[in-house]
């Protein structure tokens, strides 16, 4: 099953206001609208991040822009959503390379997956799958619900990896599951910006306790289905 496959099994609905386009045509300049906002990010941060500038800069019709995106809020929602889709792309590949994969194995190639973006895609410092930034910019009503419009950003995320690992956390139960992942990701979220804060590629210390804090963490959540620390 691809990832494609199993990670929108859990996807919820996508926040308002966002259009996906259909034709060839649109479909790219949706591309390098988001493309234009991801780059404008790293220059000039969420904060000053405006609709009109991302348009320019993908030179594009603010109208245009605006055919896609009803304002900064969709904007940012449509461009984590897309690094989501990446991020699990990128991770189902990665498990696909292995011969075998434990719910250890997991947590260590989605916290190396997760830090190879953020040091290699643009904007993805910015916004991951959420604003990174503790500052809500003007614009956006609400940064913790840019994935789905019902689930905060880290329990959609904790579903879509959920569905990727299929297998691999057979023996956990869901809900149980679903809440270890989702305080698993809060916890990884909060180690890996100290780890960036403290050097420009992720401080590598950090990342290490990052996964060995994930992979205890959930040993103990999941009763045993993951190997001691």
């Amino acid at each position: 099953m691809s990832a494609d496959t199993r990670s929108h099994q859990a996807a919820g609905q996508p926040a308002p206001g966002r259009r996906r386009p259909v034709q060839q045509r649109s479909q790219e300049r949706y591309g390098r609208i988001l493309d234009a906002c991801a780059g404008l990010l790293d220059e000039v941060g969420a904060t000053a991040l405006t609709t009109k500038e991302v348009a320019h800069r993908a030179q594009v019709p603010i109208g245009t822009l605006y055919q896609f995106f009803a304002g900064k809020e969709d904007l940012l929602a449509a461009l984590a959503g897309r690094n989501l889709d990446h991020y699990l792309q990128r991770l189902d590949r990665r498990l696909l390379a292995e011969s075998t994969v434990g719910p250890a194995g997991f947590t260590d190639l989605a916290v190396d997956e997760f830090v190879a973006m953020k040091r290699t895609v643009p904007g993805f410092g910015q916004v991951d799958f959420g604003l990174a930034g503790a500052v809500v910019p003007a614009g956006v009503r609400d940064d913790r619900h840019l994935i789905d419009a019902d689930l905060d950003n880290n329990t959609a995320v904790a579903l879509r990896l959920q569905a990727l690992g299929g297998e691999v956390f057979a023996a956990a139960d869901p809900v149980t599951l679903t809440l270890g992942l989702r305080v698993a990701l809060e916890a990884a979220d909060a180690v890996l910006k100290l780890a960036f804060r403290s050097a420009p590629d992720g401080d590598p210390a950090l990342i290490a306790e990052c996964k060995r804090l994930v992979r205890c963490y959930l040993a103990e959540q999941l009763s045993g289905t993951l190997p001691p620390c």
